[in-house]
């Protein structure tokens, strides 16, 4: 249960931050919604764009999304160091997942969709 907080807490983090132009396009005294239906298809499309490629089917030494052991020694702190990896690269994976077009933004929506496919029973707790 507390993955799942830490994991919300997470995401609606970087979709503030990311989506602060349309915080400041909201009317006085309101705030633009932190996640929306869209901004989960964005995320999707983000990690397709850049990560699906390796991570689908775990080439280039690429954990991939479906192998539950691959992921599951990972270190406590392995939200903080999966998003630093993507956004700086890690090993044979370049940063940004090679795409040198996405914004650190997207980086950080690809990097949770990962999760959600990674550990979908945590998100469920």
């Amino acid at each position: 249960m507390m993955f799942r907080y830490f994991l919300l807490v997470v995401f609606l983090g970087a979709a503030a931050g990311c989506s602060a132009t349309d915080n400041a396009n909201a009317p006085s005294g309101q705030s633009a919604p932190a996640a929306t239906a869209g901004d989960l298809l964005a995320s999707q499309c983000a990690y397709e764009r850049a990560c699906a490629a390796c991570h689908d089917e775990g080439l280039n030494g690429a954990p991939a999304v479906s192998d539950r052991e691959a992921w599951a020694g990972r270190s406590s702190l392995w939200v903080a160091v999966l998003a630093e990896h993507a956004k700086e690269g890690y090993l044979d994976m370049p940063a940004g997942g090679g795409d040198p077009a996405l914004s650190d933004c997207e980086v950080a929506a690809a990097t949770e969709y990962m999760l959600s496919l990674t550990h979908p029973d945590r998100l469920t707790d």
